[in-house]
C-alpha cells in the first residue's frame, strides 16, 4: 500500500495519545465530578488535547520522512520529541498565566507545585517513557498501517 504514506503515518502517530487522553480525561470527570476535588482539571487538560496528539502525528510524519534518507532508530526519534514539546509548552503555559516560576518551583495553576528537582528529576524518566512508546507502541501502529 503506498498511497498517502505521511496520512497514514500522521495517523498512526495520533492514535496512541488520543487513545491515553480519553483515559486522562475519563479520570478527571471522575475526580472532579464524582469526588468533587476543586482543581481546574479543564484548563489544565486543554493545552495536551489540543497539542499532543498533532504533534505525534507530525512528528510521525517526519520519522517517515527521513527513514527515507538514512535509518534512523524510532525510539530515538521519539525520545527526542519532549525537546520538542517541553519549550512549546512552558512557552505557551508561563505566556497565559497557567505557569509561573518561583525560587521554589514551578507553579501550575496556583495549584500545583512542583520543586525543581523533582522537575529535573522527571525529565529524564519521560525521555525514556517517549522512548519506549515509539519504539514499541507507535512502531506496531507503523508496521500495522504498512509505512515502516
Amino acid at each position: 500500500m503506498s498511497t498517502h504514506p505521511y496520512l497514514r503515518a500522521y495517523m498512526a502517530g495520533i492514535t496512541l495519545p488520543t487513545l491515553f487522553l480519553l483515559v486522562i480525561v475519563t479520570c478527571f470527570f471522575v475526580v472532579r465530578h464524582i469526588y468533587a476535588v476543586p482543581i481546574p482539571f479543564e484548563r489544565m487538560i486543554v493545552f495536551p488535547m489540543a497539542i499532543i496528539p498533532n504533534l505525534f502525528g507530525v512528528w510521525n510524519m517526519l520519522y517517515l520522512r527521513l527513514n527515507q534518507h538514512r535509518y534512523v532508530s524510532i525510539g530515538i526519534h521519539g525520545a527526542f520529541l519532549p525537546f520538542v514539546l517541553l519549550p512549546v509548552a512552558l512557552t505557551i503555559a508561563s505566556s497565559l498565566g497557567f505557569l509561573t516560576f518561583k525560587a521554589e518551583g514551578a507553579v501550575y495553576f496556583e495549584v500545583l507545585r512542583i520543586p525543581y528537582k523533582v522537575l529535573a528529576t522527571l525529565f529524564p524518566m519521560v525521555l525514556v517513557v517517549y522512548y519506549l512508546i515509539w519504539k514499541y507502541l507507535v512502531k506496531f501502529f507503523n508496521e500495522l498501517l504498512g509505512i515502516a
